[in-house]
């Protein structure tokens, strides 16, 4: 709300709008006042109010002081005013003829106690408020941790310095009633001051802290309002809000404020409504109320096991009423028929739409590489996708390979053949040894059946696409060699006919 760059210059005027002494959006101070009886001249006969409002802390605090210096003092001028033995410096807020109304609103009498403005704020002191001010938010943190040592349920929201550092004044808020008369004296001793101690309300808390509320304006406690008003369900349910405590909490953890605002002209709006028409007869049953909508004027009606609603107006709620305390039913509500207003149709201005009219030859260009670029693509891949289909369907059509026995050649001498030919009888260690070396080789049986299981496996994974016919030419299987054990019996067998 307020301007970035709003700070106290040398003199002790607004450095940041430059508006000497009124900014005018209004929102460089909390609880800022807009003086509208600035500009309005005052009769000859009557002298200006002598006491003027000034704010401390940036408007967290106003006090009324009396201006004894006859002095004229503009809004946003730093006086120096009288404190609790000694002095403080704070902000002229409100000058003239409205002071006389806020005094009034808070309740202060013009008495001969009222405090006194001493001059204008020098330099000196300005420099004196500005280092005590800055020892705030170290006693701040000492202040809690001193009172989280006594065991004191209490919590420190803010500290303020006076400006010539003699006061503090300790805000808190709590719960119940909090026993600080040991804590005042190790304020006094750790701070070296007078310490005065404050509990405020969880709203005023908010207030002094500040924030953004779910409107996206600044709070109202810490801008504008100052008499906080209690707030129940009951303004939440007349206005026909949910009540969902996540909602209608603001930052202070209470109900918002705001929920007041428009509570008067609901309840005007109410008074037109019937109060003895919760529940109405008719021959269909008996219908209990909903809703009462304020802004149609219509009532909500719905029968029991029934989720349907039936919209009324008020003097058909009243009519049903006066029926029923006659004795008399109805045979149907007659509720409203709602129209739904359709929107009007969009007027034809006759507009074209151009869009792929209108095209850039660059543009043209390199759309037209991109499209070759994928024709080029996709011929490179169209080639391959067969070859791997082709691979996986050839698998189940190789035809297992069958080891056919080609008569052994015997490449030896003739002599020795026709002699283990003729020894043959004689011969039985050597032919035992044969028939283990037979044991050794692999039966056809198990290599004719070990492709044919294989091959349905291999089908499956060349599913989805057609087989393609084998076109290699058959491989020639090469003959075995002959066993080697059969060429140690062959020894063996002539060994013995040397014999």
């Amino acid at each position: 709300m307020a301007c970035a760059g709003c700070g106290t210059g040398v003199d002790g005027k607004p450095s940041g709008c430059r508006s000497n002494g009124g900014c005018s959006t209004g929102g460089c101070n909390r609880l800022n006042v807009f003086d509208w009886l600035s500009n309005i001249p005052l009769a000859d006969s009557l002298a200006p109010f002598d006491i003027i409002e000034v704010s401390f802390n940036n408007g967290s605090r106003k006090d009324f002081y009396r201006n004894v210096t006859r002095q004229h003092f503009d809004k946003g001028e730093m006086v120096t005013v009288e404190g609790v033995s000694g002095f403080d410096v704070g902000t002229v807020n409100l000058t003239g003829e409205l002071v006389k109304l806020q005094m009034k609103k808070r309740r202060a009498e013009d008495t001969p106690e009222v405090k006194k403005v001493l001059r204008r704020s020098t330099q000196d002191d300005l420099q004196r408020m500005s280092d005590n001010k800055a020892r705030e938010k170290e006693a701040l943190i000492k202040s809690r941790a001193l009172a989280r040592n006594l065991g004191l349920e209490m919590k420190l929201t803010e500290v303020e310095i006076q400006a010539d550092g003699r006061k503090a004044t300790f805000f808190y808020t709590a719960d119940d009633r909090v026993d600080f008369r040991e804590l005042i004296k190790v304020y006094a001793s750790e701070f070296r001051a007078k310490v005065e101690m404050r509990q405020i309300g969880a709203r005023q808390e908010a207030g002094k802290v500040g924030g953004i509320g779910s409107c996206g304006r600044e709070l109202c406690c810490s801008t504008w309002l100052s008499d906080f008003k209690s707030v129940n369900t009951t303004a939440a349910r007349y206005q026909n809000l949910s009540i969902n405590q996540a909602k209608l909490s603001g930052q202070c953890g209470r109900l918002k404020c705001c929920l007041n605002y428009e509570l008067d002209t609901y309840m005007d709006a109410l008074k037109d409504f019937p109060d003895d028409a919760d529940t109405i007869e008719t021959a269909s049953g008996v219908a209990s109320l909903q809703k009462r909508d304020i802004f149609k004027s219509l009532m909500w009606y719905s029968y029991e096991g029934s989720n349907k609603q039936y919209p009324l107006t008020i003097g058909r709620a009243k009519e049903i009423r006066h029926l029923n305390k006659q004795g008399i039913k109805p045979e149907d509500l007659k509720a409203v028929e709602l129209v739904n207003v359709n929107k009007p149709k969009e007027t034809d201005l006759g507009f074209a739409d151009v869009v792929g009219q209108i095209s850039l030859k660059s543009l043209e260009k390199t759309v037209q590489k991109r499209k070759q670029k994928d024709k080029d693509k996709q011929k490179q891949q169209k080639p391959d996708h067969p070859k791997q289909g082709g691979q996986r369907n050839e698998s189940p059509k190789q035809e297992p390979k069958v080891q056919t026995q080609q008569p052994k050649q015997d490449n030896r001498h003739p002599d020795r053949h026709k002699q283990k030919q003729e020894n043959r009888p004689q011969q039985k260690q050597g032919g035992q040894q044969n028939q283990g070396g037979q044991q050794n080789r692999p039966n056809r049986d198990q290599q004719q059946n070990r492709p044919q299981q294989q091959g349905p496996k291999q089908e499956k994974e060349g599913q989805g696409q057609p087989p393609k016919q084998d076109r290699r030419p058959p491989k020639h299987h090469k003959p075995k060699p002959s066993n080697p054990n059969n060429k140690d019996n062959n020894n063996a067998g002539n060994s013995n006919n040397k014999n």
